[in-house]
């Protein structure tokens, strides 16, 4: 603990307001910024750190002086806040009641998190919708889009299987693709 620090403690311990005076000034700015960097709200660290000083104060006899007293006191803040943060509670509504606000009230509705038949029929009749225009794809570019989205093979197991430069097979995929995106351009849902 520095020594300006030791002397201080001791006087305030021994009832000296003055030395607890300069031990506030000394520390005040530094507990602020600790605070603040926890609330984040410039009144509320205010009101924290002044706090601190206070629950300080009252504890000075407790503090062990084999420790820095900046450590104890930054111990004081950072407690202070956590207290701080469980007093204030958030307040809850139930999901089942309605929510009184103003002259009005609002009921919360939630989507069911099973899809239904409806998602099944959505999912069959996007899959119907580009399986059709896979099959009115040119024959290169159908062969080399099945093989690969459907049948999942890789680009050098097809160019392998159709006896074609790798080259060629990714420039057909990616022709494929650009044709595939534009022949279904607003027909998916």
């Amino acid at each position: 603990m520095k020594k300006d620090d030791i002397e201080l403690v001791k006087q305030a311990k021994e009832g000296d307001s003055k030395a607890y005076d300069k031990l506030i000034l000394l520390y005040k700015d530094v507990v602020y910024s600790i605070v603040y960097r926890m609330v984040r709200n410039k009144q509320e660290a205010e009101d924290l750190t002044q706090e601190t000083f206070i629950k300080a104060y009252k504890s000075l006899t407790s503090f062990n002086e084999a420790y820095a007293f900046s450590t104890w006191l930054f111990k004081i803040a950072t407690n202070s806040c956590i207290d701080h943060f469980r007093k204030r509670k958030l307040k809850t509504y139930s999901m089942d009641q309605t929510i009184r606000y103003k002259d009005d009230e609002i009921r919360h509705e939630y989507a069911d998190p099973k899809p239904g038949v409806e998602h099944d029929l959505v999912a069959n009749e996007r899959a119907i919708i580009i399986r059709t225009a896979i099959e009115q794809l040119p024959e290169k570019y159908r062969i080399v889009i099945e093989m690969r989205h459907q049948q999942e093979q890789s680009y050098e197991e097809i160019a392998e299987k159709l006896d074609l430069p790798l080259g060629t097979v990714k420039a057909r995929i990616f022709r494929a693709r650009e044709m595939l995106n534009k022949n279904l351009k607003g027909k998916l849902f």
